[in-house]
């Protein structure tokens, strides 16, 4: 992952600190997919003028999930303006991204997703180690 490259992630050199920066900035971003994708099915359903039978709402609490989390890891930390100004950086390029591949392959955006959360499982199983 380009993260992990970026971030000099090294699961044996981790200490407390480090590990909570991670977890901030992960959830941060995880967030994104869960909104695009509401956002786009929204928009959608407006212009053809159907019901999507659900998925907005399910894509949209999952978003809120993703929020429910950072909450719980912001009881440990507090991110200063430096991290804050990375992990605005890093939406505004993600959901961007995202925002375009969910237009022309949605169906590849949703597997993508379930690439993101099962490293994130790996990262939290490493973590709770």
């Amino acid at each position: 992952m380009s993260f992990d490259f970026v971030s000099r992630y090294n699961e044996k050199q981790m200490s407390e600190r480090k590990w909570l920066i991670r977890a901030v900035f992960l959830e941060t971003v995880a967030a994104v997919p869960g909104l695009v994708s509401a956002t786009h099915r929204q928009l959608r359903s407006l212009r053809k003028m159907k019901k999507d039978l659900g998925w907005i709402h399910h894509l949209f609490e999952e978003s809120e999930n993703e929020r429910v989390h950072l909450f719980i890891f912001l009881t440990q930390t507090n991110p200063g303006p430096i991290m804050r100004f990375f992990v605005a950086l890093a939406q505004a390029y993600f959901y961007n991204f995202y925002f375009f591949v969910y237009m022309w392959f949605p169906k590849f955006a949703h597997r993508f997703v379930g690439f993101l959360e099962e490293e994130a499982c790996h990262t939290y199983t490493v973590l709770l180690r």
